[in-house]
């Protein structure tokens, strides 16, 4: 029986033991240190957690394990001694052996790890060729055998497909596929499932808990979610701008964390059931990066007027994608991405679609913009039917509806100032003058928690948090009555969501806007929303009241929904849920497939429930 336990294994030689690592990175000819004197080890079969928000230098220690820095413009100080050698002083050809070998690497964005240009049974046999002494037809029955292993179904039938095919989770399976071809000592998982939805994540959570059982292998688990790090670290490494302020078993720090971030990073994490006694949104405990510590817990205003009519009307709003197939394209068949979708929103109220990738939820926010056409049914904004208006009436009705998309990155253009960024649309909407759009972007970033004299730099210059912010500056300025806000926070730290959700809350309550809020994340939407529907395979089956879908939810898939919610509870971190290998049902039906529409009933006021 493989060993887990920390205690168990303190008295047997440390598969890692890294003594005083500091990496430096070459700036305009200086030295800057990133990771300062971290020293800990990792036993035998015992998972240790390295926690911290981006720029704690979390990253880059695992990295310097890897020894995966580039030469020149990087410097790796101290002692990293894996069975017994130093990987420091290995010359580069050794250090090629031990990679992947002895130990690997799960990185946090699986398809740009994969190659897509070679199938993934390619990809996984190319490790087993590399550091085995095998033939091309063993380390194909071993590269099954491991798909099979990590829970792919049809492993045999999907050696030969590539990358794209592969869902995110999918594809995450196949990295961990990889990286335990060789029965590596140690497995270093950095952030593997922070873009997952909450389902798969909790999957590849037990998966790894189950073949860590199964082969006894050591992993040092990299991530920002304090919630993940309570289901599967034995010891807890908390890190803060590069240094380690706190090491312990999993429990005590949960528990009795002494350091002030360490407290705070626990006070950040969304517990799911934590608004029970609570009718309104919450903010956010949220870090002080000067302190470590966190603020305090305010509870938001209720502005939702309900006799009014609403902001924002959605009628049968449909949506599906033709598949074109065979040598002169014909439809052979169509995704039903959204069917049949009605909704309401008041002004100053926040109503939020959740459901896994595919559901159809960020097809319904840009299908609501116009950013796709829809098939059929209406959407009406502030009286009046956004499908019925031309190009330049819909130009203007994007004043009143704006949107933040998930990566804040790719939505800036990165050869724009963020000055220019903000300012464009705010010109090109004729709303003032250059001199004005000064005053205005200056006044826009004050108020996203920035400071003016920023304006001339460029968004690579900008941590994920601002550049979110940035983003919502944006949309900000020409002062929008509804924001769709899809998955805007879903790849930031656990603070730095904190401070994003607390400041849209407070604009909305400053500014009355009403929030489409897009996630998969349902603790942080239990925290922010006034009303929430959950989308399935195109359709909401379920929508209420925040209180009433939590308090108590109806339909099936709220509740699988609810359940693979990680708990922030380190007594738990031994148990396991079954691991189902399923993905969401394809919305793909034929040409000629007739739709149902789904039929409600009313579970409580304003609660539905389909049937």
């Amino acid at each position: 029986m493989a060993i887990s336990q920390a205690q168990a294994v303190q008295s047997t030689q440390p598969v890692l033991s890294v003594e005083n690592l500091t990496t430096s990175f070459n700036v305009d000819g200086e030295w800057k240190s990133v990771v300062r004197d971290v020293s800990f080890t990792v036993a035998p079969g015992e998972t240790v957690a390295i926690v911290g928000e981006s720029g704690s230098g979390k990253s880059v220690t695992s990295l310097s394990i890897m020894r995966l820095l580039q030469e020149g413009t990087s410097r790796i100080e101290g002692k990293i001694m894996l069975g017994g050698r130093d990987l420091l002083a290995l010359p580069e050809h050794e250090m090629r052996k031990v990679r992947g070998n002895d130990v690997a690497m799960i990185f946090q964005e699986p398809m740009t790890s994969l190659n897509p240009l070679f199938t993934i049974g390619d990809q996984i046999s190319e490790a087993l060729l590399c550091h085995k002494a095998m033939s091309a037809a063993q380390a194909k029955a071993e590269t099954i055998r491991l798909l099979e292993k990590v829970r792919i179904p049809s492993a045999a039938s999907r050696f030969d497909e590539y990358p794209h095919r592969f869902s995110g989770g999918m594809r995450q399976r196949v990295m961990i596929a990889m990286a335990l071809a060789s029965k590596p000592k140690l497995l270093i998982a950095d952030e593997p499932t922070t873009a997952l939805d909450v389902t798969i994540q909790g999957q590849i959570l037990d998966l790894i808990k189950l073949l860590q059982d199964e082969e006894g292998t050591s992993v040092l688990f990299i991530t920002h979610d304090m919630g993940v790090v309570a289901e599967v670290a034995d010891r807890t490494i908390v890190m803060y701008r590069g240094e380690q302020v706190e090491t312990g078993d999993t429990p005590d720090i949960f528990h009795r964390g002494k350091h002030p971030y360490t407290r705070a990073l626990l006070a950040a994490v969304p517990v799911l059931g934590s608004m029970q006694k609570y009718e309104r949104p919450l903010r956010f405990p949220v870090v002080n990066t000067a302190t470590g510590e966190s603020d305090v817990q305010v509870e938001v205003a209720d502005t939702v007027a309900a006799n009014d009519r609403p902001i924002l009307e959605v009628k049968n709003l449909t949506k599906r994608f033709d598949i074109h197939s065979g040598l002169f394209g014909r439809v052979s068949g169509r995704v039903h991405a959204v069917e049949n979708v009605s909704f309401d929103l008041q002004a100053g109220e926040t109503l939020s679609l959740v459901g896994e990738s595919g559901c159809g939820k960020s097809t319904t926010g840009r299908a609501i913009m116009r950013l796709i056409e829809p098939d059929a049914g209406s959407v009406v904004v502030e009286g009046r039917d956004v499908l019925a208006l031309d190009k330049r009436e819909m130009r203007e009705m994007r004043k009143s509806v704006q949107m933040i998309f998930q990566d804040p990155f790719a939505s800036l253009n990165p050869r724009m100032t963020i000055g220019q960024a903000i300012a464009e649309p705010y010109l090109e909407h004729k709303m003032g003058t250059a001199k004005q759009a000064k005053e205005v972007v200056a006044d826009m970033l004050r108020k996203v928690g920035l400071t003016p004299d920023m304006v001339n730099r460029y968004p690579h210059e900008f941590s994920g948090g601002q550049r979110q912010r940035i983003c919502i500056a944006r949309a900000l300025a020409l002062e929008p009555k509804v924001i769709v806000a899809d998955e805007s926070v879903s790849a930031l730290d656990v603070s730095i969501k904190a401070q994003v959700i607390n400041l849209m809350l407070d604009l909305q309550q400053s500014l009355n806007l009403a929030f489409l809020f897009i996630s998969h994340d349902m603790a942080v939407v239990e925290r922010v929303s006034h009303r929430v529907a959950v989308m399935y395979l195109g359709e909401i089956v379920e929508i209420g009241p925040r209180a009433s879908v939590f308090g108590n939810p109806q339909h099936e898939y709220t509740k699988k929904l609810m359940a693979a919610v990680p708990v922030p509870d380190p007594d738990r971190r031994r148990e396991k849920r079954a691991v189902a290998s399923d993905e969401l049902k394809s919305p793909i039906r034929p040409v000629d497939y007739k739709v149902n529409p789904l039929g409600y009933k009313t579970v409580s006021p304003g609660h539905l429930v389909a049937m």
